[in-house]
């Protein structure tokens, strides 16, 4: 069991100081640099592990929220993300600050052990350059922007595409269908979604499939699943693919309003296979078949990297991925 006095001798302060920040003296007055060392040191000898008092002082991360608030008005992934994320900070026994913009984050950086990043918006390397230079342990949720600089967990969402098309392919599809949005835009530079990327991939080499038009373009939001989906009619007309893949639920609400416009029934005339598992894929008509994102491990596994990062600041950069399921229903069922 790790004691005041054992972290008053790491880290090189009395007692006295050690003692009434771990039990929140709100009399103490604190240089930023000395409390982040206390609480370093803290977290290295497991104190958080043996001191579970009701009124001790908990450690300190930042939730790096970078997603563009127009777009998450429609994408309810990064919004659940987010709330997921800030209860299993909560239940992990941590304390946390949301922050919005890099440069607030590095203004207040030594008030913080680590932090950990939601969403890719505006995001260059200069920026997290020097928000590494500020604040080196950093775990980043569902992207991975600087794996040479953060630790990273994702969803396997290269696995779920993949088994999406063998799925298909049992199922009696040979033309299969992909509609997409456009990838993380890093430094400038648009960069091609991973789900596009092993779609375009694995159905080239696949023998089991004949075709595979794509319709890629635009954000990942309601509106554009409508106008990827009206493409899509449109361009293929009375030879629609056996089966689509769509890349987000968001996209295939929008996907499935284009098609019940234009009296394209699901599955009849056409299956559809979706990622996310969001609240809305139970609810459209007729009901999402979609791969599970489980949020939930996700910050449960980042907490770990975090934390273990926070101890052992000098080891290799680790990039975990959790798996997805399938999880069935009309929209993939066909006749």
């Amino acid at each position: 069991m790790a004691t005041i006095k054992e972290i008053a001798a790491k880290s090189g302060f009395s007692s006295a100081t050690v003692s009434r920040l771990l039990n929140n003296d709100p009399n103490l007055s604190i240089a930023p640099a000395t409390r982040k060392r206390i609480m370093t040191v803290a977290n290295e000898l497991g104190y958080w592990n043996d001191h579970r008092k009701q009124d001790a002082i908990r450690p300190m991360i930042a939730l790096l929220y970078r997603v563009d608030s127009k777009e998450q008005l429609q994408d309810e992934y990064f919004s659940s993300l987010k709330d997921e994320l800030l209860k299993v900070i909560s239940a992990a026994g941590l304390q946390v600050q949301v922050f919005e913009h890099i440069t607030d984050l590095v203004a207040k950086a030594d008030d913080f052990q680590g932090f950990i990043g939601v969403g890719p918006h505006r995001l260059t390397r200069q920026k997290l350059m020097t928000l590494h230079d500020a604040l080196p342990n950093g775990v980043f949720v569902d992207i991975n922007p600087a794996p040479e600089l953060f630790d990273s967990v994702r969803p396997n969402l290269t696995l779920a595409i993949r088994d999406a098309i063998q799925r298909l392919i049992t199922a009696g599809a040979h033309r299969i269908g992909f509609i997409g949005g456009v990838g993380l835009n890093f430094d400038r530079v648009q960069q091609p979604d991973i789900r596009e990327t092993v779609f375009r991939e694995f159905t080239s080499i696949n023998p089991g499939v004949v075709e595979a038009p794509m319709f890629v373009g635009g954000p990942f939001n309601i509106e554009n699943g409508y106008a990827l989906g009206k493409q899509a009619v449109e361009e293929c007309g009375d030879q629609l693919p056996d089966a689509f893949i769509v890349a987000s639920d968001t996209l295939s609400v929008g996907v499935l309003q284009a098609f019940n416009e234009a009296g394209v029934i699901v599955p009849r005339d056409t299956a559809v296979i979706s990622v996310n598992n969001s609240e809305v894929a139970r609810y459209v008509s007729p009901p999402l078949s979609s791969y599970n994102i489980n949020q939930e491990t996700l910050g449960r596994m980042a907490i770990k990297l975090l934390q273990d990062l926070i101890v052992h600041p000098s080891r290799p950069h680790v990039h975990l991925t959790v798996n997805t399921n399938l999880v069935i229903r009309k929209s993939f069922v066909t006749e």
